[in-house]
């Protein structure tokens, strides 16, 4: 179920201090509304807060049921490290908070990555100092802001998501395909399946949306923004069994290849070259 939309608010309280949640209507899930209507006028009322923005499936148009909420909470300069500090008090603010813990796992000290319920929603805080609001990989949408701060540093920069680095993905690969071989040799499948898991999150699912003209975001949507690439990708999947294992991993070479086909890159064919021997030496399936 989906509720009605957010009004657009622009409205002024006579201090300078403009709110405002979309730029256009738009159906949210009832559970990312009600926790919404609640969390931004806690936001608002925090005197140490710039703004709050969105990003993920709110800009992409594509909110669900499923979707997690993705907030960017933006702090004075002067007050993001008390911000820091003080970030899980102001998760439990804002909702029935579950649980809540930091994203030093996915490479980000400041996320925070939260769990509301009941309803149940995810929502992602991440926190940021305004000078640094403006280094992002998206454009996310203002949900408020005081004296249009974001969207004056949004309409001066510009985003940019990474692209996959070819020659530092050639430079691994096939020691991560000698690996695991080795894995395989010794009848390790759950490692093999691991590995062939990463590549295809960190290496296959990024090249194959990078090829489609598509944000190079791991594996995500590739079974509707990629379709065609799909039947050989299902073939990197393997099962608990030595000769699946071996085929996956084949798979996921011949993916490699046919995608780094005519790059400029240097190849490291000698490596190629022995660590598929090496990998056809171990098939005893």
């Amino acid at each position: 179920m989906v509720s009605g939309c957010f009004a657009v608010w622009n409205l002024n309280d006579g201090s300078g201090e403009v709110t405002g949640i979309l730029s256009g209507l738009m159906h949210i899930p009832a559970a990312m509304n009600g926790f919404l209507e609640k969390a931004l006028p806690r936001f608002r009322g925090d005197e140490r807060l710039v703004g709050v923005a969105a990003g993920g499936s709110w800009i992409r148009g594509t909110l669900d049921e499923q979707s997690d909420v993705d907030l960017v909470v933006v702090a004075r300069d002067d007050a993001f490290a008390q911000m820091m500090n003080d970030r899980m008090e102001i998760a439990r603010g804002l909702g029935p908070l579950l649980v809540a813990f930091t994203g030093e796992h996915v490479g980000e000290p400041r996320l925070l990555i939260c769990l509301y319920g009941p309803p149940l929603v995810h929502v992602d805080l991440k926190f940021v100092a305004l000078k640094d609001f403006a280094a992002r990989v998206e454009d996310p949408a203002v949900l408020w802001e005081r004296d249009g701060a974001l969207t004056a540093l949004l309409a001066a920069t510009k985003s940019e998501w990474p692209a996959p680095q070819l020659q530092w993905i050639e430079d691994r690969f096939w020691v991560w395909v000698h690996y695991a071989a080795g894995k395989l040799a010794r009848r390790e499948l759950f490692e093999v399946m691991d590995m062939l898991t990463y590549m295809r999150s960190m290496i296959l699912g990024p090249l194959v949306m990078q090829a489609e003209g598509q944000r190079a975001q791991g594996a995500r949507r590739i079974e509707t923004q990629a379709v065609s690439w799909v039947p050989k990708l299902r073939e990197t999947i393997a099962t608990y069994d030595a000769r699946s294992c071996g085929d996956s991993l084949e798979a996921a070479v011949r993916m490699y290849r046919e995608l780094l086909a005519g790059k400029d890159l240097v190849r490291r064919t000698e490596a190629e070259q022995e660590v598929m021997e090496y990998l056809k030496s171990v098939r005893r399936d």
